[in-house]
């Protein structure tokens, strides 16, 4: 079984933050593995294992100067990455993501794509969707457990009132959510070993895409950055015995009752 999952890099959330002159997030520094991807490579990974063989391969878009995420899901275990790294690519939308990440994605064969709900550093939550959509695959989100059985991915699909059981047939691309397996940590073997497992370098031009991605191609613009407003404190009410008549009035101004 050969398993894509999608990953990104961010900038280190330990680290101050701030914004380009395009209102776009700053990424000249220290760059890691967004949490969020660690459950889906670990998913990968067991599913492979599960189907007695097969590849894990990351794709990613971004910097290739600094591949330091890249290298610890590889050193977890994948086996190789493609990382998609261009000037041009600057500005781009959540649809220009998932152009350039269903490029590198259709180059070779695969069975099943992963990738997390949405990123940290962005939470658009929609290029997953856009991915598959591009690729012409099913696309089954918020996976809270996934098993491959036959010629089909089973998920069961986290919602506000349980878990529905979806299945479709492969292949797919499905979203998982934190919590779906227990993402292991990276031995000093695996660490090791990640140095030396491919990691493919490519651009705009290899892909095609000239003129269609980064702020070219972009559907979106960020046009301000503004902070957002501080909570104000709450009011407080002291039962004097009619504590439910200000209960009941405090609904109705906000238009609950």
């Amino acid at each position: 079984m050969n398993i894509v999952v999608c990953v990104k890099q961010i900038p280190d959330p330990a680290a101050p933050q701030s914004f380009d002159a395009s209102n776009n997030l700053n990424r000249s520094g220290k760059l890691i593995l967004d949490e969020a991807d660690t459950y889906g490579v670990e998913m990968a990974l067991q599913l492979v294992d599960k189907a007695g063989g097969g590849e894990v391969t990351v794709v990613s878009m971004g910097s290739g100067t600094d591949v330091a995420g890249l290298r610890n899901a590889l050193a977890m275990g994948a086996t190789k990455a493609v990382i998609v790294s261009d000037e041009t690519l600057r500005g781009s939308d959540a649809l220009s993501t998932a152009k350039v990440l269903a490029k590198v994605i259709a180059r070779d064969p695969f069975d099943l794509v992963l990738a997390a709900t949405e990123s940290s550093d962005g939470y658009t939550g929609t290029t997953p969707v856009q991915l598959a959509e591009l690729l012409g695959l099913p696309s089954i989100t918020f996976a809270k457990a996934v098993s491959v059985e036959g010629g089909g991915v089973k998920v069961s699909r986290q919602t506000e009132a349980g878990y529905d059981e979806v299945t479709a047939p492969l292949p797919a691309v499905v979203t998982v959510t934190a919590g779906v397996v227990e993402p292991r940590y990276a031995s000093f073997k695996g660490i090791m070993a990640a140095k030396s497992k491919p990691l493919e370098v490519l651009t705009v031009a290899d892909l095609g895409l000239e003129g269609q991605v980064g702020a070219a191609g972009a559907r979106e613009e960020i046009v301000a950055v503004q902070a957002a407003e501080s909570r104000q404190a709450g009011e407080k009410y002291v039962d004097e015995g009619d504590g439910a008549e200000k209960v009941v009035a405090f609904l109705e101004s906000i238009k609950v009752l």
